[in-house]
């Protein structure tokens, strides 16, 4: 019968994750080239970078028509919350505040436009096709969104610390705040994508992404439910996540082919992450 319970759920995961690649009325494009982040190391000079708070939003970008996710979905945003967008492109976050990740992915997730996005601004810290380095991108950044005028739109805080120690105290205040983190621009950086010491990220624990791609039963209390999820990492390392699953997410556990979102404590010697605990799924998938 146990058996049986988690054959059911896996077929039902599985229908959840065909029904995703049929979706009516729902406009796919190219996923952007993005500038991402790697994690901050003390190697570097904090005088070299600008720094903002870590927002734990929904990435978006701005072609000049459409709000685009990091997949290539089209937001179904109304048009008067881009009405007043400029015609260049912006890199940014949907946000609602701090915290509020599940309501603001529940939000922009939905496929048709609604007044729920009366809540949420982009929050701008880039200008992906702007030649100028981030000092340059930034001034423009605050030119464009003043400009507008516009209360959807706003430019992430951007602010210089003078040394590590500064840095740290900056996020203490952060996470004393209810936020997560900061993130860090190097001042002279043309905006190029993928990942480098230009975009670092800092904060108090490391955590990351990986997909879904099986089960483990679980034993003993969880006999019956999932044990744990195997998943794998953007590196390509498979392994299991079980901590910080709660009894809901064991019965009725992240489907196949979801992103989630794990902390961590350093690797093994096989690269594999350290007491990886499950943090939330990190999804982007319209909602029907």
């Amino acid at each position: 019968m146990m058996m049986l319970c988690m054959e059911a759920r896996r077929l039902l995961a599985l229908l959840s994750v065909a029904a995703l690649f049929y979706i009516p009325d729902v406009v796919f494009g190219e996923k952007p080239a993005l500038m991402l982040a790697t994690r901050y190391h003390q190697d570097i000079d904090v005088g070299d970078y600008w720094v903002s708070e870590k927002l734990d939003g929904v990435r978006a970008r701005w072609d000049g028509s459409h709000l685009v996710s990091r997949g290539g979905y089209h937001f179904a945003a109304p048009s008067w919350f881009t009405e007043e967008f400029p015609t260049e492109p912006l890199d940014g976050e949907l946000w609602i505040g701090r915290g509020q990740y599940e309501k603001v992915s529940a939000v922009v997730r939905k496929m048709t436009p609604h007044d729920g996005w009366k809540q949420v601004r982009l929050m701008v810290f880039d200008l992906p096709q702007h030649k100028g380095r981030f000092t340059r991108r930034l001034e423009s950044m605050r030119q464009l969104v003043e400009q507008a005028g516009f209360p959807y739109l706003a430019v992430i805080r951007q602010y210089r610390v003078a040394d590590n120690g500064g840095l740290m105290q900056r996020l203490q205040s952060v996470i004393d705040g209810g936020g997560e983190g900061l993130m860090l621009h190097r001042a002279t950086a043309l905006y190029r994508h993928g990942r480098s010491d230009d975009l670092l990220k800092l904060k108090q624990f490391s955590d990351a992404e990986a997909t879904v791609i099986g089960y483990r039963p679980g034993k003993g209390m969880f006999s019956g439910v999932t044990g744990s999820l195997k998943v794998q990492n953007d590196d390509g390392i498979v392994f299991y996540v079980g901590s910080g699953l709660s009894l809901d997410q064991r019965a009725d556990p992240p489907p196949i082919s979801s992103r989630i979102t794990y902390r961590y404590q350093g690797f093994t010697k096989n690269g594999v992450p350290r007491f990886a605990v499950f943090l939330r799924v990190r999804n982007e998938t319209p909602l029907q």
